[in-house]
């Protein structure tokens, strides 16, 4: 029978026939938690009687939602984290080497994998061709334990994009487009798999950030083909043996086919407090902004910030607008420096966060104030999102953070691109 791409993978990955619907048990390649899951996977874990890991060289713990720590309290947990680790061989990110879904696609997630992680946005490799997916701390800690999970199949709806991406127009206007098309629980429990003629010349980087937010429409999993620029992906970060080509069956079954053509897209904003609650960035130029924060797994990037300093370059940032930037690794850090956007970033009025969540969580490095408004490049804006009930979120491109930068209003990017 033919079958979806979350239906292919899954049938490979347990050596079964699979179709949405069946209740499976599926080995699991990689399994993670960061700061934030960590320790109530690890108590969880103990209580259950569990004292070894299944595969402790594919069990990773990030550090990267409170980093560098911010309260007593954070810094324990990050020493109960290290001290299971070195008990039990797990891996820990340490403190300023990026944030887990970033290092999960550099460095350690291949086409058709099964990647369970303690973050609903676990979903970003889903961007490689891996059926990635967030789960609770107890089942994170089974899967660590066991090396395997259970969970049923998801039904899929199919994305088919066409077209080709006006000027000042990118893959974040395209994900907060389809989030206010089918709203915030319209996918629910559902895989949301990608196509079409936009997608097969989507970069790595573009397909990252669309997955990670397909967990923002209720998505179990928002997934890519493993094609051509997988494999230059995969070569780029020097494992590109671990490429293999996955891709939907022709004639596979649906539970829902949606079309969008890109030409006809505008830079798109979400409102608070819900991500589904899109206008576009040309109707809001009246809310005035505080701060601005450029980063996350979503939006924290290489072409995030090429996009960005473009913008910026020989500008300054509006005198009463806080411009956050954040890399999301290291790595991105490294290649943003040799870029010199950086220099730009700095000379234009922004502070620089090391890599990591920063302000996207809203434990430190960026808490609003009573009544202040952020434009972020991130992924959610529920209320307190940002540390503060009584802020108010709007998420947009990196482009449209970068206009607002500077006119200290939600500013459409075509004004300067």
């Amino acid at each position: 029978m033919a079958k979806t791409l979350v239906e292919k993978i899954l049938s490979q990955k347990t050596g079964q026939d699979v179709s949405a619907g069946d209740l499976i048990i599926t080995p699991a390649d990689i399994a993670f938690a960061q700061d934030g899951t960590g320790p109530l996977t690890i108590k969880q874990l103990e209580s259950l009687g569990f004292h070894k890991l299944a595969n402790p060289e594919k069990t990773f713990f990030f550090l990267d939602h409170a980093a560098p720590s911010p309260r007593a309290e954070l810094a324990r947990d990050h020493i109960t984290i290290r001290e299971f680790a070195r008990k039990t061989g797990a891996k820990v990110s340490e403190v300023g080497m990026g944030i887990s879904h970033q290092i999960m696609v550099e460095s350690f997630v291949n086409p058709g994998d099964v990647v369970l992680g303690a973050d609903s946005h676990t979903v970003t490799s889903g961007g490689l061709g891996a059926f990635a997916t967030g789960m609770g701390s107890t089942d994170i800690a089974v899967a660590m334990a066991l090396g395997k999970t259970w969970l049923r199949v998801p039904e899929t709806f199919r994305v088919t994009v066409t077209g080709k991406f006006p000027a000042g127009i990118f893959a974040k206007d395209l994900i907060l487009h389809l989030i206010g098309k089918i709203g915030a629980d319209g996918a629910n429990y559902m895989v949301l798999e990608f196509g079409g003629q936009t997608v097969d010349g989507m970069s790595a980087s573009e397909r990252f950030t669309i997955a990670s937010m397909s967990v923002e429409a209720g998505g179990k999993a928002g997934l890519f083909p493993a094609d051509n620029i997988t494999r230059v992906y995969l070569e780029e970060r020097g494992r590109g043996e671990k490429f293999k080509s996955l891709k939907a069956d022709p004639g596979a079954i649906y539970q829902r086919q949606i079309k969008i053509t890109v030409d006809g897209l505008e830079p798109t904003v979400s409102q608070p407090h819900s991500v589904d609650n899109i206008a576009l960035a040309k109707d809001l130029s009246k809310v005035k902004v505080d701060q601005i924060f450029l980063g996350s797994c979503t939006n924290g990037r290489l072409e995030d910030f090429a996009v960005a300093a473009k913008i910026l370059t020989q500008n300054k940032c509006h005198p009463d607008v806080r411009l956050l930037v954040a890399p999301a690794s290291r790595d991105v850090y490294m290649d943003v420096l040799k870029a010199g956007f950086l220099n730009t970033f700095i000379e234009a009025g922004a502070t620089i966060l090391p890599p990591g969540c920063g302000a996207c969580v809203g434990v430190h490095q960026g808490v609003l104030a009573d009544n202040e408004v952020c434009l972020s490049t991130s992924n959610r804006n529920f209320k307190g999102r940002m540390g503060n009930p009584k802020g108010f979120i709007y998420l947009g491109s990196p482009a449209t953070a970068a206009a607002t930068s500077l006119t200290g209003r939600i500013t459409d990017p075509r004004e300067f691109l």
